[in-house]
């Protein structure tokens, strides 16, 4: 009954319209008020002291990094690296625009960061090139997403922050303790080129049977020549990735790391970008990071009121009851978020969902550095589904088309996500491998 409560206030306040960080506190409060004893001087400490992690000081640092690499040309440099590699393929382009994709994701850790970067040079030159602006949506679309599953990325730290300090009991009643930011962002690797992979077989795909024009070889010279010129901002990936597991540096001081060294290379080193337009870099940064950090704040509290009323514990021993294995609850759980994801922000639903789905999970025997993942692409794919989808409104905006449109054109790489969220939810080692090689499980 509590649980109905909760969930009745904030869905009633959603449906307003209202913002989704101040629906979740006025939920906390309105519940406080009306249905616990809970002193209000311990929601006051509550709201400093659940964002008071050294974990979460990555994500303006992220945030930053991405908004230097965005503005500072180093996605220009990476795509003209990309077509010259796979340009005279079938789709030449969109393959080119894939693969761009993925390298930026690598570095942004933001998925609309990711389909602006790339879609707003490629979207165009795929249109001048003579591919219908269906088909040059689509891909990029659809791998922007892969801003949020290859690291780093943003939802990543997101989920590591909703589990942190979190004791699930597992189901043989062992202790089994949150994952670390380390832990996700090393799953996301293979899952990552996997999913890029599966876009690029279907950009090709659909290329090769509408017969879309190719780009002439390039020689091994013009390569190398885009290699060079990209290969300041491809080394960030080495940077981020070689210095938190090389054990030089922790996640969030790869993040400050990467801010650094993507302004450096934006100003002085490219020099896309002057320094008096530094500022406006840092203030759009700012303002970002205070909206994701508002609404991890009201988060907290909301997991803070569940905890205390026990509802997670209290579900997870019901849904165990019913007889769900881990089966039945994974499907459960992908129809769900892929439900709430066209509806809603993946940082939300993350922060919402994370803490009430993350122990029936461990209850019933799912890795909780699978479960992210599973998440964390669901996430993704509700970045590409109307109405809400992020990733949809930004190719929109770059390619003059309706929203309606852009829905249709991103199909078919949606069903192909929808193929890798099954293979990826019930194959847990394609999630486990890399973490399990390096020792870190």
């Amino acid at each position: 009954m509590t649980a109905l409560i909760i969930f009745a206030i904030l869905t009633v306040l959603l449906a307003t319209g209202m913002p989704v960080s101040i629906a979740l506190g006025l939920t906390v409060f309105s519940f406080l008020f009306a249905f616990t004893n809970i002193p209000m001087d311990s929601i006051a400490l509550k709201l400093f002291t659940g964002i008071e992690k050294f974990e979460i000081m990555a994500i303006p640092f992220f945030i930053l990094a991405g908004n230097f690499l965005t503005h500072g040309g180093v996605a220009r440099r990476m795509i003209a690296f990309a077509t010259s590699m796979v340009g005279h393929w079938h789709g030449g382009m969109g393959l080119a625009a894939v693969v761009a994709c993925a390298l930026f994701a690598a570095i942004s850790g933001s998925s609309p960061a990711t389909v602006m970067a790339v879609g707003s040079i490629m979207i165009p030159a795929m249109v001048r090139m003579g591919y219908p602006p269906q088909f040059a949506v689509g891909p990029v679309a659809a791998a922007g997403g892969l801003g949020i599953l290859i690291p780093p990325s943003i939802v990543m730290v997101m989920y590591a922050v909703a589990t942190s300090g979190m004791l699930a009991t597992g189901p043989d009643g062992e202790t089994i303790f949150s994952p670390s930011i380390g832990q996700i962002f090393i799953a996301g690797v293979v899952p990552g080129l996997i999913l890029a992979t599966m876009y690029a077989v279907t950009t090709v795909w659909r290329a090769w049977k509408n017969g879309y024009p190719r780009l002439p070889r390039a020689a091994w010279g013009e390569r190398f020549t885009a290699f060079r010129k990209s290969v300041w901002g491809l080394l960030l990936i080495v940077i981020i990735m070689g210095g938190i597991y090389g054990g030089i540096f922790t996640p969030t001081e790869a993040a400050a790391v990467s801010a650094v060294y993507a302004f450096v290379i934006a100003v002085f080193v490219y020099k896309d970008i002057r320094i008096r337009d530094v500022p406006r870099v840092l203030l759009t940064s700012a303002a970002m990071s205070a909206m994701l950090l508002y609404i991890i704040t009201n988060a907290v509290m909301f997991a803070f009121i569940l905890t205390s009323e026990q509802i997670p514990q209290q579900m997870s021993d019901w849904i165990v009851s019913l007889g769900f294995g881990k089966i039945g609850f994974l499907l459960m759980v992908n129809v769900m978020l892929l439900v709430i994801g066209m509806v809603m922000e993946p940082s939300a639903i993350i922060l919402i969902m994370a803490p009430i789905l993350y122990p029936i999970a461990v209850k019933l025997g799912v890795d909780p550095i699978h479960f992210g993942i599973i998440l964390i692409v669901n996430m993704e794919i509700g970045l590409a589904t109307p109405p809400v989808g992020l990733n949809l409104y930004v190719g929109s905006a770059i390619s003059k088309l309706g929203l309606t449109e852009v829905s249709k054109a991103v199909m078919p790489w949606l069903l192909t996500a929808l193929l890798f969220l099954m293979i990826i939810t019930y194959v847990p080692e394609i999630t486990l491998i890399l973490p399990r090689m390096m020792g870190m499980m």
